[in-house]
């Protein structure tokens, strides 16, 4: 690599063309994030639950965590999301309106003990699920 008084330009196109063995770089510039994830880059998204279902825990934890099936709107995928509160999975129903998003794991993969879930239930019927739990508010019938 030179290293002279006239390399400005060689030493430039080097960085640029380095800057592709930096995985980080290569998954941003070719938007890859984007491509493969269900939200398509986006903080949250709203769709239609299609059915609750309960996984189990990974060892050495058992219980067994409620989680929904969810459709987006957006683009039709179908994706797994966790309710998370206590008895939280009783203010949802099937062919409710939800908005989810990242549950906060490592990388934007699962968290915790739960496998293979990606996204927490954050809305129902444009209501919080929190307030919900809380016993703030009711839940309304789907607009």
């Amino acid at each position: 690599m030179g290293r002279g008084l006239y390399t400005a330009r060689k030493m430039r196109e080097d960085r640029k063309k380095f800057r592709w063995s930096d995985r980080y770089y290569k998954r941003r510039v070719l938007r890859l994030k984007e491509k493969a994830d269900p939200l398509e880059g986006a903080p949250q998204a709203r769709g239609i639950v299609i059915e609750k279902v309960g996984i189990e825990a990974k060892q050495p934890n058992s219980a067994i965590r409620k989680c929904v099936k969810v459709q987006l709107i957006k683009n039709g995928r179908q994706v797994t999301a966790f309710a998370p509160g206590n008895n939280a999975i009783s203010f949802i129903d099937e062919h409710d309106e939800v908005i989810i998003e990242g549950i906060g794991g490592r990388m934007g993969r699962s968290m915790g003990d739960i496998p293979g879930v990606r996204y927490k239930v954050v809305k129902v019927n444009g209501v919080s699920l929190q307030e919900l739990i809380k016993g703030k508010i009711e839940k309304p019938m789907r607009r």
